[in-house]
C-alpha cells in the first residue's frame, strides 16, 4: 500500500494572493482538464465522459498510461480522485482548509496500491518513493497553485 502526503500554503510570502474561492476553482479546473495543469505534452487527453451531481467521470492519457477515474468533489474543499482503471487502485485526495493560524493550505493525500503488483513489493517502493520525493506531490501542489495563479490572469480561472 503506498500512503503519501504533502500539504503546501496556498499564499506563500511574494506570491499573488489567492482567495479560498479562486484556489477551489483551479482544483476543479484541474480535475476537468489536467492538460491545463501538467507539463506539455505529459496529458495528451483528459475528458469527462459522464457527470452527475455527485461525481464525475474523466477519461485521459497521462505519460502514455490509459486511466479512467470518478472524480468528487465536496464544495470549497476536497477533490477526490477515485482510480476506476490505470495502473493505480485507491484515491488520491486534493484538499484546502485553514491551519490553526487561519492561513489557507493545500493538502495532498493518496492511498494506492498498483494493479497487478504484489503489496509491498518493489514497485509499490519505487512509486512511494517518488510521492515522497521533492519532484512528487509537494511539486505538483507548488505547479497547481502556480498555474492558478496563471491561468487568473489570463482571464481562465
Amino acid at each position: 500500500m503506498i500512503y503519501s502526503t504533502a500539504t503546501v500554503p496556498v499564499n506563500p510570502k511574494g506570491e499573488p494572493v489567492l482567495t479560498r474561492v479562486q484556489a477551489w476553482e483551479g482544483l476543479v479546473l484541474k480535475a476537468r482538464d489536467a492538460r491545463l495543469f501538467l507539463p506539455p505534452g505529459l496529458c495528451t487527453r483528459c475528458e469527462v465522459v459522464e457527470e452527475s451531481a455527485t461525481h464525475f467521470v474523466r477519461e485521459a492519457t497521462i505519460g502514455g498510461t490509459e486511466l479512467r477515474e470518478i472524480i468528487t468533489l465536496e464544495p470549497g474543499s476536497k477533490v477526490t480522485f477515485f482510480q476506476a482503471t490505470g495502473p493505480r487502485e485507491g484515491a488520491i485526495v486534493n484538499e484546502l482548509f485553514e491551519d490553526e493560524a487561519g492561513a489557507l493550505q493545500l493538502r495532498f493525500y493518496c492511498y494506492l496500491g498498483l494493479r497487478g503488483k504484489e503489496p509491498g513489493g518493489p514497485e509499490e517502493r519505487a512509486e512511494q518513493a517518488q510521492f515522497d520525493s521533492d519532484e512528487g506531490y509537494r511539486a505538483a501542489l507548488l505547479s497547481t497553485l502556480r498555474r492558478t495563479r496563471e491561468l487568473l490572469a489570463q482571464g481562465h480561472a
